[in-house]
Formats: C-alpha cells, sequence, structure tokens
C-alpha cells in the first residue's frame, strides 16, 4: 500500500536534519522509523563503561520500538481490510440486536450494559497509551484525542444511562456480537491513539502561530463537522429513546432529520468521524472514517428496508436510508 511505501522509502534515502519538520507541514505524515530514532536515547558516557549495560538498553528499546512499529502497521491494515468485508457481510445479515434481534445467537446481555462494556477499550486504552507517546503533550495530538474521547464518554457513559433509564424494551444484547465489538475497539483504539500521540508528524508547537493558516483553518473546518454530526446523532438517539420511553412498541419517528433519512444518527455519526478524519489528517483516522461508514451505511438500509416493510404505505417514501437526496 502506499501508506507504508513512504515509510520504506525514508528509511533508505538521506534526509536533510530539517526533515520532517517543514514549517508548512499541514498533514502528519506516519513514519514510524522517525519515531524509532527518537524513542531511543543516546546512552550517557558512564553507563557505556558499565558492563555493556547501555548498549543493551539500546537494543532493548531498539526491539521494543520495532515491535510497535510492526504491530501498529499491522493494525492499520487490517481496519483497511475490514472495510470491504464489513459491507459484504451486511448486505447479507444485519447484527441482531434492536429492531433486528433474533433468536439462535446464544446468551444475551443487558443492553445498556452491553454498550457500557463494549466500547470502554476507547476510553482505558487510549488514556493508558497517550503518556507513552512523543506527542503526548503537543496540541493538535491533545486536540485529536480530546474530540476521539468526548465521543466515547457519550457512548461508554451517557448513552447507556439513558438507555437504562428511558427504554422499556426487554430484548437482550447478544454476547457474541458485544464481545465482537469490544475486540474492534480494542484495535481502533490501539491504532486512533498511537496514531495521534506518537506516530504521526506534527508542526513544531513554538506558538500558537506555528502550525500556519492551513493547519488552522483545517482543524476549524473538520471540528465544525465533528460538532455538528454529534449534535444530529446525539438528538436523534434522544428522539428514538423517548419513543421506546413511551411504550407501545416502534413507530415512525418523525421532526428533524427524520424528514430526509430513516437513520440520522447514524448520518451524524458518520459526520463526525468525517470531521475527526479532516482534524487528524491521517491514514488511521481516514481508516477510522471509511469504516465507520463500511459499518453504519449497510445498517441504515437495513433500518430503511425495515421501516417500509413493518408501516408499508404510511411510511414516508421521500425519505432516504441515511444521506438526503441520495441514499
Amino acid at each position: 500500500m502506499a501508506i507504508f511505501n513512504q515509510s520504506t522509502k525514508s528509511r533508505t534515502r538521506s534526509r536533510h536534519p530539517m526533515d520532517g519538520r517543514r514549517r508548512g507541514s499541514t498533514c502528519e505524515d506516519s513514519r514510524p522509523s522517525s519515531a524509532i530514532l527518537k524513542a531511543i536515547r543516546v546512552p550517557k558516557p558512564s553507563s557505556l563503561f558499565s558492563g555493556g549495560q547501555g548498549e543493551e538498553e539500546v537494543e532493548r528499546r531498539m526491539e521494543s520500538s520495532l515491535s510497535d512499529e510492526t504491530l501498529f502497521g499491522t493494525a492499520l491494515v487490517t481496519l483497511y481490510v475490514m472495510c470491504p468485508l464489513t459491507v459484504l457481510s451486511l448486505r447479507f445479515l444485519a447484527a441482531p440486536y434492536g429492531r433486528h434481534a433474533r433468536s439462535g445467537w446464544g446468551p444475551a446481555l443487558p443492553a445498556a450494559l452491553a454498550w457500557a462494556l463494549m466500547e470502554s477499550p476507547t476510553l482505558w486504552l487510549t488514556l493508558l497509551l497517550l503518556p507513552r507517546g512523543r506527542h503526548r503533550s503537543h496540541p493538535l495530538a491533545l486536540t485529536i484525542l480530546a474530540l476521539y474521547l468526548l465521543h466515547y464518554i457519550h457512548r461508554t457513559v451517557v448513552y447507556p444511562l439513558r438507555l437504562s433509564i428511558k427504554s422499556k424494551s426487554k430484548s437482550g444484547f447478544p454476547l457474541v456480537i458485544a464481545l465482537v465489538a469490544f475486540s474492534f475497539n480494542l484495535l481502533n483504539a490501539y491504532l486512533q491513539a498511537r496514531s495521534a500521540s506518537h506516530y504521526a508528524e506534527y508542526p513544531a508547537a513554538s506558538s500558537a502561530f506555528a502550525f500556519g493558516l492551513w493547519v488552522w483553518l483545517r482543524v476549524l473546518v473538520g471540528m465544525g463537522i465533528f460538532f455538528w454530526g454529534m449534535s444530529v446523532n446525539i438528538r436523534s438517539d434522544l428522539a428514538l429513546l423517548r419513543l421506546k420511553a413511551e411504550g407501545g412498541g416502534y413507530r415512525i419517528p418523525r421532526g428533524g432529520w427524520f424528514e430526509w433519512v430513516s437513520c440520522p444518527n447514524y448520518m451524524g455519526e458518520a459526520a463526525e468521524w468525517l470531521g475527526w478524519a479532516v482534524v487528524a489528517c491521517s491514514p488511521a483516522a481516514l481508516a477510522f472514517f471509511l469504516y465507520t461508514c463500511s459499518n453504519l451505511v449497510p445498517r441504515a438500509r437495513a433500518h430503511h428496508q425495515w421501516y417500509l416493510e413493518k408501516f408499508g404505505e404510511d411510511y414516508p417514501r421521500s425519505r432516504k436510508a441515511v444521506v438526503p437526496f441520495v441514499y
């Protein structure tokens, strides 16, 4: 892949001392090789004469860095490969929870508990990895991860609490699906945390104006998209929860973006990660946005078809599944 060709070439060609720190740099350039060099501290002279302990420490750090670099690269490729596989699988089989719940999927957890558990790695693993990154105090890295954590604080803590209070549904969440989601969040939290805090390349943060106009513009536009999407996502989820709280089974949601699409909550979440990818400007963030679309767009299509079959002529024919006027 092109993502790794650049990294490979960077190991073989000679570089100017200021390479990777150009003032006009705007996007993070994932170069794990530079991360290895910066992760290694030159041992003090005294340590070089203490039984080879200095050399052993350098070798240990080198092996650790190479191991993490390999893991990061593998995780990145895995996430890209998962995108078409997810689209293909969900084209024929809707995940069996919510309105698509059905028997035959083994033991189930209460929905609120399942959401809290399966989303939790995005919080604790991110916070564990951040202090280990070479960019752990860089303003752009902290901004990127703050947005990521903001979304998942809502998804891991706030949303399950609202679900437990307002939802009267007795249908559970299959344990096997929760475990799959937990595994994905482990993979993605590692990938996004290491990308933002360690492997990405940022402009020097010597002053508030050092990033350049383009970087500020990109970050502001991306944050605007992110917060708009988050607002749509949360308001749509609240509207659905209110319908569940009223009881009487599923009904046609109305008002707001529901007049345009069947799943504005999914539309909003996809917009969130699009904006976040614009802010982060990294291969890992792009992979996450593509995977989000690979997961949510087919499910939105399944929701839309379910509404049409259940409510027939009563369901507004002008609504699309997830993208107004398009799809």
